[in-house]
């Protein structure tokens, strides 16, 4: 692909979209080896992840040594996509988007990315049990939509030169080929039931990224120069329409924000918003803590509490801690995992049940499979905040569901949707929030005396 020409307060810099046929292809492991190449060689990188994602971003924040952040037109906003972008692209010598599951998989899809802001697509495809037909896949990617930029494509899970030779002279257009990568257990990042494993959760996280940089540094991609890399350079313009900045609503006020192995799953966005919201972040662990810190409200984010069910349980000091916080009438938001270990109950796939906080009734129960996925987005008085939900777990409770969360360009209805439950001052749900969308209505769950009362049930 040619530069593109230089726009008006724009910033130019290489940038790859790192995508596949389908998930499971590898996507991560090429976009982190491909981060750690480069800044191994003393170049600057901002990683970026496509669609609602926790656990990619923290194998590249790790690749980087930088903070990265979603992009997804729907749930973040095309705005916020650019200025993103733009921003990252003043000080970076290369960008680096992994995709979201297919290239052309969901609306929006990483090739809408990709189209919008004129990301070449690098194709990562898993040729481990294929010759020819690689062929016919990079051609159905490269040409499928005539807007979406090409960069090439790489196979991974090679058997060897012999099998890396037949893919490569299988490509109708020989500068498709930007390499392939071998087979090897020493390059695969684990996984688990939400996804992979987070890098914090393993002792080889970097020889893992390391071992994959080294295999992409034998490949043509990995051995281009920095002029080369300049045939997929992008000018990012500035954003119209860019939101205003938000308003102090949460100025003087203290978040405490529960952040360990079993609470995990925070956007470094939704940091960056309660701060411009005014609020004052302490962080602290449900797992080893014994108390919450000096806060006027409190945040338990997503992650892994099934995982850590008994010594939650037996943390009673903090489970009191808690208990004070809302006898006190301070607010609670309690998004997925958060809202589990507040149930009375917890069921882990184990079939054990383990008494949790008790402050919300019911139980919730794990399950193998997936129970909810996808974007939604919650009605908070009149405001309107954009999220996703995704979640193995499913509860059982007498509460009455206060809200309900619906898909994009849906209203929400009985029985549909993530319930969104209030108890005195604690609001949980299943529903994980991009505090971004609505910084107004992010206040209002640190804040619920924010909420218009004619309104207050969205």
């Amino acid at each position: 692909m040619a530069a593109m020409t230089q726009l008006p307060d724009s910033h130019s810099c290489a940038a790859l979209l790192v995508a596949a046929p389908a998930s499971g292809q590898g996507k991560t492991t090429v976009a982190c080896a491909l981060a750690r190449l480069h800044v191994r060689q003393g170049r600057r990188v901002r990683a970026f992840k496509c669609g609602p994602d926790f656990l990619d971003p923290g194998w590249l924040a790790l690749a980087t040594g930088a903070p990265v952040h979603s992009l997804d037109l729907w749930m973040t906003g095309e705005a916020d996509c650019a200025a993103r972008l733009r921003d990252a692209a003043k000080d970076a010598d290369l960008l680096i988007v992994e995709g979201v599951m297919g290239l052309f998989d969901g609306s929006p899809s990483a090739a809408d990315l990709a189209a919008r802001f004129g990301l070449p697509v690098l194709a990562v495809v898993d040729a481990s049990a294929m010759a020819g037909t690689f062929a016919a896949l990079a051609f159905g990617l490269r040409h499928y939509r005539s807007d979406v930029p090409w960069a090439g494509v790489l196979a991974n899970r090679v058997a060897g030169e012999r099998h890396a030779g037949m893919l490569q002279q299988s490509l109708r257009d020989p500068q498709d080929w930007l390499g392939a990568i071998r087979a090897d257990a020493a390059l695969a990042l684990p996984e688990r039931h939400l996804g992979l494993v987070a890098p914090d959760d393993l002792s080889d996280a970097v020889a893992r990224l390391d071992a994959a940089a080294d295999a992409l540094a034998a490949t043509p991609l990995g051995q281009l120069s920095p002029a080369e890399w300049q045939r997929w350079s992008v000018a990012f313009a500035a954003p119209v329409g860019a939101a205003a900045a938000a308003a102090p609503l949460l100025h003087g006020k203290t978040v405490a924000v529960a952040r360990d192995a079993a609470f995990c799953f925070i956007y470094a966005a939704n940091l960056d918003c309660l701060r411009q919201l005014g609020a004052k972040l302490e962080f602290f662990s449900p797992l080893t803590d014994t108390a919450l810190p000096a806060c006027d409200a409190l945040w338990l984010p997503g992650g892994y509490p099934e995982l850590h069910a008994d010594t939650l349980s037996a943390n009673q000091s903090m489970r009191q801690s808690v208990a004070t916080h809302l006898a006190q009438g301070k607010p609670i938001w309690a998004e997925c995992g958060g809202m589990m270990a507040l149930f009375d109950t917890m069921v882990t796939l184990d079939g054990k049940s383990h008494a949790m906080w008790g402050l919300l009734p019911g139980r919730v129960t794990m399950q193998r499979r997936l129970a909810a996925l996808g974007p939604q987005q919650l009605v908070l008085g009149d405001q309107v905040l954009r999220g996703h939900t995704f979640h193995h777990s499913t509860c059982e409770t007498s509460l009455p569901a206060q809200a309900r969360t619906c898909a994009p360009g849906q209203r929400a209805e009985p029985q549909k949707g993530e319930a969104l439950y209030r108890q005195g001052t604690l609001q949980a749900s299943y529903f994980h929030a991009w505090f971004p969308s609505s910084p107004q209505a992010t206040a209002r769950l640190f804040d619920p005396a924010l909420l218009p009362s004619e309104n207050s049930h969205g």
